[in-house]
């Protein structure tokens, strides 16, 4: 197996473990356990869990987020489309991500003792500044950052709804749409 195949089962396996049992209570050697491999081959890709989750928002999640951000930065959305777009081209990149959401919300204290959860509020507030106005008023100001936070939470929220990832995604994002069109128009003034 190449390296990145090993690389890449390494993540969906710790993924997997860290949704079922919390980050803190999985260990390298249970990972290392469950792939089948020596703890030696895993550090060889993976030095620390940190390092390990890391890898899994830099591939997931931040990357694709940094794309958006630039795209952002180019169109200086200043338009509902431009806004609309942002938040379109967001939802595919956490739509693609659906198991390491949830485990941002599982782990939030986790997450804020790592470098990685700090480094993902960052582009979050930025992604968070291009949707809402400076001068917005303070109900427009949270349409917009509730919107993101819509985004995120019904990707796990609605397990018991029956719907499956897709059309959670889907639904999510018109409501998020929904919330900055009314910021926009200036519906909380």
């Amino acid at each position: 197996m190449s390296r990145g195949n090993t690389r890449q089962r390494i993540q969906d396996v710790a993924l997997k473990l860290f949704a079922e049992r919390g980050y803190e209570k999985t260990s390298l050697r249970e990972i290392a356990e469950q792939l089948g491999v020596t703890k030696a081959a895993l550090y060889y890709h993976f030095k620390t869990k940190e390092d390990l989750v890391t890898s899994l928002f830099e591939d997931l999640v931040l990357g694709p987020c940094d794309e958006v951000i630039a795209w952002a930065r180019v169109h200086r959305p200043t338009t509902l489309e431009a806004k609309l777009q942002i938040l379109r081209r967001y939802s595919a990149c956490i739509g693609n991500a659906t198991p390491l959401v949830r485990f941002m919300h599982e782990n939030q204290a986790t997450l804020r003792e790592l470098s990685i959860g700090e480094q993902m509020k960052k582009r979050i507030f930025t992604l968070l500044g291009f949707l809402k106005d400076q001068d917005a008023a303070l109900t427009d100001q949270v349409r917009c950052t509730s919107a993101l936070f819509t985004m995120h939470s019904t990707l796990f929220t609605l397990d018991s709804s029956g719907a499956g990832p897709e059309d959670k995604r889907r639904a999510a994002l018109e409501v998020a749409e929904e919330l900055v069109t009314a910021a926009h128009h200036g519906d909380g003034a």
